[in-house]
């Protein structure tokens, strides 16, 4: 299995050139940094990680995003996994719906175009109405731990989809231990010791989630609040999103509420804070709205366009389900909200977006 700690083949094979990606007019504030991962990795010397450590946990706190580049998994295991997902999403429907995703608190299996619904709501009823009337269009694979007791994974068959399982086990591993990394450098960037978080999220309680989003017509995406993913945040410590060619996701700037595109940049991963490391941060890190709209379509006839499909590949890292996530030491003397269980956080939020 591929090592983070070890491997220095990931390096960016692109200058960084810029210290930061601009996403809007040249004198907005609202910046996506890219950041060299490699110097906290390779670092020596304790102040080489902590510099790193500081440049992620101040873009945290503007935005909520980085663009991570020098991140140690490799260009080749990425598209690898790429046409593994892509594979899976052309099997037959009737293939893909014996593995129908069932139950928040496993949430694993597949999930069929409009049967999710995103959204800031924790209403059900106002869920079900958004998604009666503009669904997401996108289809998913969800993947968790594969070595959980109690909820097991949704395999396809391997003469249907050829080392798709292995392929996604050990993606599912490689993404856990960037996590872990990138967790120390959030540590050390908030004053804490920096294995701090390892023993809150070595239980590996993630989700990988492969996404296809099939070419749609214009004419379907004028619906009232129609997006492939409507405007959310994410639930957990971090999101880890591999972006195709493709683009469409946008980001909310906090501060003017715009929708800015968050450009795909060859060999970078983005990352960003969830709603449970925004919470046990006490808010210091923001967990930032995000979305993703269809690209420029392809003009089909005079009154009519199609967009492009779109793949993209999340993964969603959690603390341990078992894990109470009150106010970290640093992060303010009074608490915003009261401590809350992992597990029960997840799948409350889970539970209303899913039919």
């Amino acid at each position: 299995m591929f090592s983070l700690r070890a491997s220095r083949l990931a390096r960016p094979a692109f200058r960084l050139t810029k210290r930061f990606l601009a996403t809007g007019a040249e004198d907005a504030r609202f910046r996506i940094p890219v950041i060299d991962f490699s110097k906290f990795r390779e670092a020596t010397v304790f102040d080489e990680r902590k510099r790193t450590a500081d440049e992620i946990v101040t873009a945290f706190k503007e935005s909520g995003f980085v663009y991570l580049a020098g991140h140690g998994i490799p260009a080749a295991t990425i598209r690898n996994t790429f046409a593994k997902s892509a594979e899976f999403f052309t099997m037959p429907s009737e293939t893909k719906n014996k593995l129908a995703w069932e139950d928040p608190r496993s949430n694993r299996g597949y999930v069929t175009v409009g049967r999710e619904r995103v959204t800031q709501s924790a209403d059900p009823d106002e869920i079900a109405s958004l998604r009666a009337k503009a669904p997401d269009f996108k289809e998913s694979m969800e993947i968790g731990r594969d070595w959980d007791a109690e909820w097991k994974n949704q395999w396809p068959a391997e003469k249907d989809a050829p080392k798709f399982k292995d392929t996604m086990l050990d993606f599912y591993q490689t993404c856990h231990d960037l996590h872990v990394l990138v967790m120390r450098s959030i540590a050390l960037g908030l004053g804490l010791e920096e294995n701090f978080f390892d023993t809150k999220i070595n239980e590996q309680c993630h989700n990988l989630r492969l996404l296809s989003y099939p070419p749609i017509k214009t004419s379907l995406l004028k619906a009232d609040g129609q997006a492939r993913a409507g405007a959310h945040s994410d639930y957990g410590t971090l999101t880890l999103l591999f972006q195709d060619s493709v683009g469409g996701l946008e980001v909310k700037d906090p501060r003017t509420g715009d929708f800015i595109p968050a450009t795909p940049i060859p060999e970078t991963i983005v990352i960003n804070v969830g709603d449970l490391l925004a919470r046990w941060s006490n808010d210091v890190l923001r967990s930032t709205l995000h979305r993703v709209v269809a690209p420029p379509a392809k003009q089909i006839s005079e009154t009519e366009g199609i967009t492009p499909a779109r793949q993209s590949i999340a993964f969603f890292c959690n603390p341990n389900f078992s894990a109470e996530i009150a106010c970290l030491p640093n992060c303010g003397q009074e608490a915003k909200y009261p401590p809350v269980n992992t597990g029960d956080y997840i799948v409350g939020r889970l539970a209303v977006t899913y039919t």
